[in-house]
């Protein structure tokens, strides 16, 4: 198995060298000869994807249950991030977010290889239980590359007020159009983060009488929903946008990854639990 997860890392590092001369400065790679035939770098994301799909899901199906460890948790918000990072170069919506998020994914592919401290899943069978962890771990992936995107248009907007060349590809959509593609992810992220926290709440109904318990997860999960919340009534009131909308960003990933992945993390590989 470790050779096929080597492969699939391989699959990505390929597709990120294939998308860099598209993301990278203008003067130096829109003359510059791309490391691949346009016919084979098309194939090389879709390929690295759709391998991962299985081994990820090979690694999760075991014969005693769910495995959801962190490992194969983050493996698994890393290949939600590559699809999101695939459609958006097909649209070119969201630029550049490829050239940064594939290293990335590559790396997080390797670590249910490396990484091996099974957790099985005790509610598998359970509809509800399966749903939530399914809508947040896409929710995490929307705003993992909503962040990423919000940090590449500060990028391109501070060399546009220093008046240097646009990176990336020409015909890009204008700033504030691809801006407004942002939020319209970071909208859907935060209704998918609605649904997860009241899956949740349900479930927690069902398991303990009451729809809420005070853990780190569920404090952070309900921070991680008032910032994104803040942040979208502030660009609907206040039109935020650039270093304001930045740090709402960031901050509400950083809960968010706080709530699940960072308590996995300390649950898992601190306490060994």
């Amino acid at each position: 198995m470790i050779l096929l997860h080597l492969a699939v890392a391989a699959l990505y590092g390929l597709a990120a060298w294939a998308h860099w001369p598209a993301a990278a400065d203008a003067s130096a790679s829109r003359d510059a000869a791309p490391p691949f035939p346009r016919s084979l770098a098309g194939w090389l994301l879709p390929l690295a994807v759709a391998a991962h799909a299985w081994l990820a899901l090979s690694d999760i199906a075991r014969p005693e249950g769910l495995d959801l460890s962190i490992a194969n948790a983050l493996s698994v918000v890393a290949w939600l991030t590559a699809i999101l990072a695939w459609g958006s170069g097909l649209l070119r919506t969201l630029p550049a977010v490829g050239s940064i998020v594939l290293p990335v994914t590559a790396i997080a592919s390797l670590l249910p290889a490396f990484v091996v401290n099974p957790h099985r899943f005790p509610y598998a069978g359970d509809p509800l239980a399966t749903a939530h962890v399914a809508v947040a771990l896409v929710a995490y992936a929307m705003f993992i590359i909503a962040a990423v995107e919000a940090l590449i248009l500060m990028g391109l907007e501070k060399r546009l007020h220093r008046r240097l060349p646009e990176p990336g590809p020409a015909g890009l959509p204008p700033l504030l159009t691809l801006e407004r593609f942002l939020f319209r992810l970071i909208g859907a992220g935060f209704v998918l983060l609605t649904l997860t926290l009241a899956s949740g709440m349900l479930f927690t109904e069902q398991l303990f009488g009451r729809p809420f318990t005070f853990t780190h997860k569920s404090v952070f999960s309900i921070l991680g929903w008032l910032t994104f919340g803040a942040l979208l009534w502030g660009r609907w009131r206040y039109g935020w946008r650039g270093r304001v909308a930045l740090r709402w960003i960031l901050a509400g990933t950083v809960f968010l990854f706080l709530a699940y992945l960072g308590y996995k993390f300390v649950l898992e590989i601190v306490l060994g639990k």
